[in-house]
């Protein structure tokens, strides 16, 4: 049999399995996505429970099928869930959709309390996302839900749950309590203030646990403690690149741009401008930028294409014309966005009419939206950055518009395109191969 780091993959939409083998490489994967259903208030969420017997059914099946030996299993999901679990280490509540509207809890006067909403903000280094924020999850849970509220001993971060089901213990992880929580104190570097205030004393135990030895059906497996899916996503370029100054744009829905090099605080005027931080599983800031350009892409996408009447994937065809490229970006004048994203994403689409065709709106529309993220790189450099690489992931490396502007911005630096493919769910194996090589020594 071989030996295999089994890694759930828990998307918003995809749900993955994947088993990498010693060296790392990719040997099996299984994909699936679930029904939404609702929670108590009517609003829809992830079904938990099917999720959970799901990724039973794979461990079973892949134990069972004696090709592979699990040596670890470990988590990676998205940084905005919450589990509340009583004392017999059952769920109180269903696990709330990070698009919920909070509804019935006045955060303005929470917000005076710590200093003001930008002050408050900055520290934490989470901007004011409402449920994105996790911890303000919690006071609102605690203020409209009483009664399942008291059942409550503790809370973990959905990818610690994910372990929890595994291990029944309880663990914390810095992936996770950085990811814009509004709950850690990046001044301090340790958790805010206002979770004492609040009474709030059941939410992560003292120490930050990473990894239990447990018997699974009768196989001895390392199970990690779970990680923030995009934080894991930086590891493999860390463990790579550890001395030369890179910023990893990860593209789907989010186009989020990762500095794990800066030193320098959060500022206000950085979070005004969708800035945040994360943390890397040893502690340390990654100052980030998040927006949501992917959808902008393909929002506006459709309407430019339906102007044009083409079919709506004609731009993966779209060829780079370098005098065009050069001739927009010298101009650099705005079409579509004058006056930065509006609220329903959407353009300005009555200057459609200026453009001959679909090609050259297209151009257009690409420039304006590379200098998003051109500025969003800029907001997260150090003064004295000696930034060498930018690595573009996701759908956006094979945009070749994209990648062509982007070189345009940044001409002293090498725009890279990676090949690494799944890659939050390869940091969080790159985790487990380190324990499991300390395992081995240990027993050695």
């Amino acid at each position: 049999m071989k030996d295999v780091i089994a890694i759930f993959d828990i998307g918003k939409t995809n749900k993955k399995f994947l088993l990498f083998d010693l060296n790392l490489a990719l040997v099996y994967e299984i994909q699936t996505q679930f029904t939404e259903i609702t929670d108590d208030d009517g609003d829809p969420c992830d079904d938990i429970e099917s999720i959970l017997k799901w990724m039973n059914s794979q461990i079973e099946k892949i134990q069972k099928g004696r090709q592979f030996q699990i040596l670890a299993i470990n988590f990676s999901t998205h940084g905005a869930g919450l589990i509340y679990i009583d004392e017999h280490g059952q769920r109180v509540s269903p696990l709330y959709n990070y698009l919920k509207k909070i509804k019935g809890v006045d955060f303005e006067a929470f917000y005076e309390k710590q200093n003001g909403k930008d002050e408050f903000s900055r520290k934490t280094a989470s901007p004011a996302y409402g449920m994105l924020n996790s911890g303000l999850q919690i006071l609102w849970f605690k203020n409209r839900k009483p009664k399942m509220w008291k059942q409550v001993k503790n809370i973990l971060h959905y990818p610690q749950y994910l372990s929890y089901t595994f291990t029944e213990k309880i663990t914390s992880d810095f992936t996770s309590i950085g990811a814009h929580t509004a709950m850690w104190d990046f001044d301090k570097m340790n958790y805010h203030r206002w979770l004492n205030e609040e009474n709030i004393s059941v939410l992560h135990p003292d120490s930050v646990k990473q990894n239990q030895l447990i018997d699974l059906n009768g196989n001895s497996v390392i199970v990690g403690s779970g990680m923030h899916d995009s934080s894991a996503s930086l590891i493999p370029f860390i463990k790579k690149y550890q001395k030369q100054e890179f910023v990893l744009v990860s593209s789907g829905t989010w186009i989020l741009c990762m500095n794990p090099f800066s030193k320098e605080p959060l500022t206000i005027n950085q979070l005004t401008n969708n800035c945040l931080c994360f943390m890397t599983p040893e502690k340390k800031q990654v100052k980030s930028n998040m927006q949501m350009l992917g959808w902008v892409h393909n929002l506006n996408v459709k309407e430019i294409s339906s102007f044009f009447n083409v079919a709506e994937d004609t731009f993966k065809n779209v060829e780079v014309n370098q005098n065009i490229c050069k001739k927009i970006f010298d101009e650099n004048k705005f079409e579509f966005f004058q006056k930065g994203i509006p609220e329903n994403y959407l353009g300005n689409l009555k200057n459609l009419n200026r453009f001959k065709n679909f090609n050259l709106a297209y151009h257009q529309f690409m420039f304006e939206l590379t200098s998003f993220v051109a500025k969003a790189i800029n907001m997260i450099l150090d003064c004295d950055s000696d930034l060498k690489d930018i690595f573009v992931t996701g759908g956006f490396n094979k945009n070749q518009l994209f990648t062509a502007y982007l070189s345009l911005f940044f001409p002293n630096q090498k725009i890279i395109k990676s090949n690494i493919q799944n890659a939050s769910a390869l940091g969080a194996a790159m985790m487990m191969a380190e324990a499991i090589e300390k395992n081995n020594k240990i027993n050695s």
